[in-house]
């Protein structure tokens, strides 16, 4: 029994996984820390408080619904995706494309699904027919 865990964990996927998730877990937060400490200082010079905690609340049988706390929530997140997006994803796109392009490898395209391309090839012959009604 604890042989067939050993193996278990010792699989190459286990391990992977484990690894990715510790070192997701420190880039996320080296990504929350950007997003606090810089862009929302950045936002909050540029328009004000970067906090909307107490831009909305609506109380209902002594129950507070508060959409501010969610907008401040939800304004986070877009930052972060943004900050990975442009810190992370483009650059990395674009040393993909530049040794991609040294090494002369060239991006395929992808297959053409048959029935797209008669469905197409019926189009373009339907509008190259000549108007007026049927022949």
């Amino acid at each position: 029994m604890l042989k067939g865990f050993r193996d278990f964990i010792m699989k190459g996927n286990v391990v992977d996984l484990a690894v990715a998730v510790v070192i997701g877990a420190a880039f996320g937060a080296v990504v929350n820390s950007f997003v606090t400490n810089i862009l929302m200082p950045l936002i909050a010079a540029l328009v004000g408080s970067p906090n909307f905690d107490s831009f909305g609340k609506i109380t209902i049988n002594n129950n507070d619904i508060l959409f501010g706390v969610f907008l401040t929530v939800l304004v986070n997140f877009i930052l972060v995706a943004a900050a990975i997006y442009f810190v992370v994803v483009m650059p990395m796109n674009h040393m993909i494309a530049r040794r991609n392009a040294k090494l002369g490898i060239k991006e395929e395209a992808p297959p053409v699904d048959p029935q797209l391309e008669l469905l197409t090839e019926i189009r373009d012959a339907l509008t190259a027919r000549p108007t007026g009604g049927l022949h």
